[in-house]
């Protein structure tokens, strides 16, 4: 489980995945750039006229207010406020208001819409009541006192907005979820073209409908034409393989009629012996290179029947084997294939080693088939190499071996065939252990 989590993590992400990503990077790039020079652009139209509509009012409650005695000039800043500008007046400027530098602009185009404000000594700042923050500021009258005014809500143009940046996101999320719908179904011969190649790799034969851009069909056709061919050289050696292994054995055969009149006991049991050889490593390479073209078809069996069986076949040829495990377990799988391969398992330890036992041991999702000896195993570092065809280390076990050592290869591509996988190691107590795991059906 953990195995298959780490496999999913280091998975690379999809071309599918990336288009989209590319998509939206560029989506969300283009719109929060134009969202903030939109903002910035707008700054200017905002600020222009807020201070013309403050310049105005300004210069409106400046001359009503002055125009009144001190005593009425409060009744009246208080008329003179808006639900936009809040006015109060004061003999005094307690807290002399500082100029914003943010400002300077604002300030600059107030007096320069009502000239008149310019001799006013007006002064701006900015106030955050709670977390608004809004333009305050103060002007003075001709007889030296001071009209304070504040606006009511914050100026925009004084923050960017965000919701608006948000907002323009929408339609770029939603492009991107169209553009990547439709570079799915763009790709979508892509991702037939990869089913197909998988079955055609498991030996499956399959024509891929050659449609789609201009460059997906070219691969496509690409990939037709190779199949094509693979399928013709197999055809070609399953039919030079056919005729090589008649050719073979019809020799082999009147070989082993003329050694049965050699009178010399000893010479014909050795003839006999070589001819058996012969025919062990004639029919190991043609299983091997036939391989691929074996037409066999899945099946429910009994494997732990299978296994007994290998066993008993064993003792009824005097060795010293046993069988661990349930009395019954069905898999589906190629039952020629798979008998084969825990054949030349058995046999392969029997060559090496005077006892060997076979043990089932079904799992939730797995089945294990171990195969072990007691004989003298191999070395560590050849464990992987013995896997290779036509590798054979007969330093390293003390008998014979026949064959071209293409045993265990063989037992490798009929364990793959099944979806499985073979492992090799040495036993602590001494001799090999050979393992056969199989997928359970889901």
């Amino acid at each position: 489980m953990i195995g298959g989590e780490r496999a999913l993590l280091s998975r690379p992400v999809g071309l599918i995945g990336q288009i989209v990503a590319i998509l939206l990077l560029t989506l969300v790039i283009e719109f929060g750039v134009s969202t903030l020079l939109y903002e910035r652009a707008s700054q200017f139209s905002v600020r222009d006229d807020e201070a013309n509509r403050l310049a105005e009012h300004l210069v409106i409650s400046r001359r009503l207010v002055a125009e009144r005695p001190a005593a009425e000039r409060p009744a009246m800043a208080a008329e003179l406020t808006t639900e936009r500008y809040i006015l109060r007046w004061d003999r005094t400027l307690p807290v002399p208001p500082r100029i914003a530098p943010s400002l300077d602009g604002m300030r600059d185009q107030i007096i320069a819409w009502e000239p008149a404000l310019a001799r006013t000594d007006l002064r701006l700042n900015l106030t955050s009541p709670g977390r608004r923050q809004v333009v305050a500021g103060a002007l003075a009258l001709p007889d030296g006192s001071w009209l304070h005014f504040r606006t009511v809500a914050p100026l925009a143009h004084l923050n960017l907005a965000v919701e608006r940046v948000l907002l323009a996101l929408v339609p770029a999320v939603a492009l991107m979820v169209i553009g990547g719908a439709l570079v799915r179904r763009t790709l979508q011969p892509l991702r037939e073209l990869a089913a197909a190649a998988d079955r055609v790799g498991r030996g499956g034969e399959e024509r891929v409908r050659e449609e789609g851009a201009g460059e997906v069909v070219r691969v496509i056709r690409a990939f037709n034409r190779m199949q094509a061919r693979i399928h013709r050289l197999i055809d070609d050696r399953t039919q030079a393989l056919a005729a090589v292994g008649h050719d073979l054995r019809t020799p082999l055969a009147r070989l082993r009629l003329r050694a049965d009149g050699v009178a010399d006991a000893p010479a014909r049991d050795a003839i006999e012996a070589d001819i058996a050889e012969m025919e062990a490593m004639v029919g190991s390479l043609l299983a091997y290179l036939g391989g691929d073209s074996d037409p066999e078809t899945a099946m429910r069996i009994d494997v732990a029947v299978l296994c007994a069986t290998l066993a008993d076949d064993a003792q009824d040829r005097g060795r010293d084997a046993e069988y661990h495990g349930p009395d019954h377990c069905e898999l589906v799988v190629r039952p020629i294939g798979l008998k084969r391969a825990l054949t030349n398992l058995v046999d392969n330890a029997l060559h090496h080693a005077d006892r060997v036992s076979v043990t089932l041991s079904p799992g939730r999702d797995e089945v294990a088939i171990l195969v072990e000896d007691d004989g003298p195993g191999i070395p560590d570092a050849d464990l992987a190499a013995v896997l290779e065809p036509f590798v054979r280390l007969d330093q390293a076990r003390g008998r014979d071996t026949v064959g071209f050592g293409l045993g265990l290869p063989i037992v490798t591509r009929a364990v793959e065939a099944e979806g499985g996988r073979l492992e090799l190691a040495n036993r602590a107590e001494g001799g090999l252990r050979a393992t056969v795991v199989l997928p359970t059906p889901g």
